[in-house]
C-alpha cells in the first residue's frame, strides 16, 4: 500500500479530469457569486478544494462514510458521481479516512484512481454517522451560499414585459385591464390576490402566468446546517433543464446544483399549516423543505383559500412576515431557527368574498388585487366560438343565441368555463354514439342536461 502512494505521489482527480483553473483566474471569470458564463445564462462553479465547498468538512467526511457503506469496493470517482463532488475533492477525503483507517487501499483502479474498500472501524463510524443523520446524496450547500445565488438570479431574471404576458394568456378572453393587473403583478413579482365566482378563470390565470416568466434558475439538490440536511430539489415538482458544457474544460459545473424552469407550484383544499413547515424524517433523519420553499424564484398558488382545514387567517398569518421582509424563518427538530429567502410570487385564488377570508391587514399587504366576474355575453360567445374550433367543430347559426335564451330561462349566470365543459360533453356523446364530433342543437342540448342536470340554478 505504501508503494502504491509512493509511486503515485499525492492522491490526483480519479477521472483525468483536466487541472483546474486557479482561483485567481477563475475569479475573473465570475458574472456572479460563484457563477460562471454557460451558453446565454451561468451556472454555479465546482469547488475544487474542500474550502471551496463551503461546507464542513466533517459533514463531508461523514458522506463519504454513509454513500461508501453499502458498497462492497468503490472508487473515489464511484463516490464523486453519487456526492455531486469534483473526483480530486473527495479523493482529499478518501486519504483522510485511509490514514484513519476506516478504508483501506485494495489496489489501482485506472491511471489516476484506486479501489477502497471500508474497514471494521469504518462502518462503525458510518454507523454513527446513520445515527446522526440518515441522509445521502448529493453534499449539501450552506444556507448562505443558496440565499446569496437566489438572490442574485432573481435581480437578473429577464423583466417580465406586457407582450409576454398577453402571450401567456393568449388563450384566454379577458378584459384588457385584468390582463394589466395580473401583468404588474407578475412583473414586480407582488403577491397577487385573484377573487370571484367560482367558474371565471381564477385557477387559470395563475397557471398561465407562469408562462410570461423567462429564464431558468439554478437549485441545490439540498442545503443545510451542519448535520441538518433540507432537501429542496424534488424531481416530480421542478422541471430539470438540460445544460451545455462549459467552454472551458477546466471550469466545471457544480452538480450539486440542478438547473430547472422557474417553479410553479400548487397547493388547494388539502394545504395544511404543517405543509408550510420543515417536515423532519425520523425513518431518513432529515428534512424536506416545504412548498413554498421550493417555489422560491417562481410562482406558488394556493388555490381554493378558505376550503383548507385550517382557518383561513391562520394560513395567511404565516405569510404575513415573509411577504414583508422576503425571508422565512423554519424551525428545526432541535429548535434551532433556520433562516431562508422568501424570493417568489404569491398568488391566493378563491371564489369566496375576500372578508370572509382575510382581513384588512392582510388585504393591504397583498400587491395586487385581480377581481374575475361572469363573462359578458360577447365574450361568452368568444369562448364558445374558439374552444369549438379548436376542437374542429363549427358552432351552428343560433346556437349560442340558443344558450343564451337557455340560461335566462333557468336562471343561471355565464360562467367562462362552461362553453370548454359543455363541447367537451358533446365530444363524449359524440364518441359514445360512435360518430364523428359535430355541434347539433340535438347533443348541445344532451350535453346540457347531462352537464348541469334538470334543476333550476336557483333549486341547486
Amino acid at each position: 500500500m505504501t508503494s502504491i502512494f509512493a509511486r503515485r505521489g499525492a492522491v490526483a482527480d480519479t477521472t483525468a479530469e483536466p487541472a483546474p483553473v486557479p482561483a485567481a483566474q477563475a475569479a475573473d471569470l465570475l458574472v456572479g457569486p460563484g457563477l460562471i458564463p454557460l451558453g446565454a445564462g451561468h451556472a454555479p462553479v465546482a469547488p475544487t478544494s474542500t474550502s471551496d465547498a463551503g461546507y464542513d468538512v466533517d459533514v463531508l467526511a461523514a458522506l463519504v462514510l454513509k454513500t461508501a457503506y453499502s458498497m462492497t469496493k468503490f472508487t473515489a470517482a464511484e463516490i464523486a458521481k453519487r456526492m455531486c463532488l469534483s473526483s480530486a475533492l473527495v479523493s482529499v477525503l478518501l486519504d483522510q479516512h485511509r490514514r484513519d483507517k476506516l478504508v483501506e487501499i485494495l489496489g489501482e483502479a485506472g491511471q489516476f484512481d484506486f479501489r477502497y474498500v471500508m474497514t471494521g472501524l469504518g462502518h462503525e463510524r458510518a454507523q454513527r454517522a446513520f445515527d446522526v443523520s440518515g441522509y445521502v446524496g448529493p453534499a449539501p450547500v450552506s444556507v448562505e451560499r443558496y440565499a446569496e445565488v437566489l438572490q442574485w438570479q432573481v435581480d437578473h431574471f429577464p423583466p417580465v414585459s406586457a407582450d409576454a404576458v398577453r402571450a401567456a394568456v393568449r388563450d384566454l378572453v379577458l378584459p384588457d385591464d385584468v390582463i394589466e393587473v395580473a401583468g404588474l403583478a407578475c412583473a414586480s413579482a407582488r403577491s397577487l390576490f385573484v377573487f370571484g365566482p367560482a367558474g371565471t378563470g381564477k385557477t387559470t390565470v395563475g397557471h398561465l402566468l407562469h408562462g410570461a416568466l423567462a429564464g431558468d434558475l439554478w437549485i441545490p439538490h439540498c442545503i443545510g446546517i451542519g448535520n441538518s440536511i433540507v432537501r429542496i430539489y424534488d424531481p416530480q415538482l421542478h422541471e430539470t433543464r438540460q445544460t451545455p458544457e462549459t467552454p472551458d474544460p477546466a471550469l466545471r459545473v457544480d452538480r450539486r446544483w440542478a438547473c430547472i424552469r422557474r417553479p410553479f407550484l400548487v397547493a388547494g383544499g388539502e394545504l395544511t399549516l404543517d405543509a408550510l413547515e420543515l417536515s423532519y424524517s425520523t425513518a431518513h433523519r432529515y428534512y424536506e423543505a416545504p412548498l413554498h420553499l421550493k417555489a422560491n424564484g417562481g410562482i406558488f398558488l394556493l388555490d381554493d383559500l378558505g376550503y383548507q382545514r385550517a382557518a383561513p387567517l391562520d394560513l395567511l398569518s404565516r405569510w404575513i412576515f415573509p411577504l414583508e421582509r422576503r425571508v422565512d424563518y423554519l424551525t428545526l427538530s432541535t429548535g434551532q431557527k433556520l433562516t431562508v429567502p422568501f424570493l417568489l410570487m404569491l398568488i391566493l385564488s378563491t371564489n369566496l368574498e375576500p372578508e370572509k377570508v382575510m382581513n384588512a391587514a392582510f388585504l393591504r399587504r397583498m400587491g395586487y388585487r385581480l377581481h374575475l366576474d361572469h363573462p359578458e355575453p360577447e365574450a361568452y360567445r368568444t369562448i364558445f366560438t374558439r374552444y369549438a374550433e379548436a376542437r374542429g367543430a363549427t358552432v351552428p347559426p343560433g346556437m349560442i343565441e340558443a344558450l343564451f335564451a337557455r340560461y335566462e330561462a333557468e336562471q343561471r349566470p355565464l360562467r367562462s368555463c362552461e362553453p370548454r365543459d359543455l363541447i367537451e360533453r358533446a365530444r363524449d356523446i359524440c364518441g359514445y354514439q360512435g360518430r364523428g364530433f359535430e355541434l347539433t342543437m340535438d347533443v348541445v342540448d344532451r350535453a346540457w342536461r347531462g352537464y348541469f342536470g334538470s334543476r333550476l340554478a336557483t333549486e341547486e
